[in-house]
């Protein structure tokens, strides 16, 4: 079920007229909601498979647009289809061969970048801490953005940025352990 979220009247006009087959204006939207739904994605799925979902999640906005019938619910409706994208793209990889059934050679040694390793623990955090820490953090969200596009009230957005930061912090002390 999606959550009806208050949408600034020149916005429902801007959705209308994409609606209507204005590419400018889905341009516009398109600006308006990639930091979000690339945030959501980066949420998910790693960071190299981000941007090709993300376009995977405006084309089929663009194709399934004349269909959505409340504009305030397009913010919420592009969540779920971000969401959605990024499960089945979970679903459809293949599984990774174990490391001791790699050859040696195939191994790589480069270790992985810093910013990289961070994403990868934060997506050990529970989803709802995993996707505001990511919008804030990564994104660059301000709180009361991320409240008012994801329809989570500014005290959940605040509970789950200091739980997420929390045990992150957590998570981080046991990878310098490692």
């Amino acid at each position: 079920m999606l959550t009806v979220i208050e949408t600034p009247l020149p916005e429902v006009a801007l959705i209308r007229a994409a609606q209507g087959g204005d590419r400018a204006a889905f341009g516009k939207l398109y600006e308006q909601y990639e930091r979000l739904i690339h945030g959501i994605l980066l949420a998910h799925v790693a960071y190299e498979d981000a941007e090709d979902l993300m376009q995977d999640v405006f084309v089929k906005a663009l194709q399934q647009l004349p269909n959505l019938r409340e504009p305030a619910a397009l913010c919420s409706w592009l969540i779920a289809i971000a969401r959605r994208i990024a499960t089945d793209h979970r679903r459809s990889r293949k599984p990774v061969t174990p490391l001791d059934l790699v050859p040696v050679r195939a191994i790589r040694l480069d270790p992985e970048p810093e910013p990289l390793a961070l994403l990868a623990t934060i997506r050990r955090l529970p989803e709802a801490y995993r996707e505001t820490i990511i919008l804030r953090f990564v994104e660059g969200m301000t709180g009361p953005e991320i409240a008012a596009r994801t329809g989570l009230t500014p005290d959940s957005v605040r509970v789950n940025l200091c739980r997420g930061v929390k045990l992150l912090r957590v998570y981080l002390k046991e990878r310098e352990k490692v």
